[in-house]
């Protein structure tokens, strides 16, 4: 059985993302630790809930996958670090933009939001950018591992 569809939505998109102009290879993966200087700027892949729903009914119903997904941007704190975070966001976007459902993952991707901030969190104090999108897919109910 092959992972689940997040974990190949996330792998999928970390590999989309890798090699983008500022962040370059610093592309990490539901990354729980601190980033140090060396690892910045960076760009984390999030997958941060989902919503489903039956689209149709049966022995083995079609769900409707709506996954929540934040794209994270991280810099050095600087006062250029606003101008890298909105970098970072037009590349990711571009990024994204470019294969709506990510080698035939998911039906669609929607920015729906996004923030900016400056974190003094831990040892490192960083800026980051947090664009949120909302990515829909559709499998079967016994089997949460293949895209419709």
């Amino acid at each position: 059985m092959a992972d689940h569809i997040r974990k190949q939505i996330r792998d999928q998109l970390a590999t989309e993302l890798t090699g983008l102009t500022t962040t370059g290879s610093n592309v990490h993966k539901a990354r729980l630790y601190p980033l140090n200087d060396s690892d910045l700027p960076a760009i984390n892949v999030v997958t941060a809930a989902e919503t489903v729903s039956e689209h149709t009914m049966g022995a083995d119903p079609i769900l409707i996958r709506e996954l929540t997904l934040n794209l994270e941007g991280y810099v050095s704190v600087s006062t250029t670090a606003f101008d890298t975070l909105d970098t970072i966001s037009k590349e990711i976007e571009v990024a994204m933009a470019t294969d709506i459902t990510h080698s035939g993952l998911t039906q669609d991707t929607t920015l729906i939001s996004m923030s900016a901030a400056l974190s003094g969190e831990g040892t490192q104090q960083v800026g980051v950018i947090t664009l949120t999108y909302k990515l829909t897919y559709f499998t079967a109910m016994s089997t949460p591992d293949i895209a419709i």
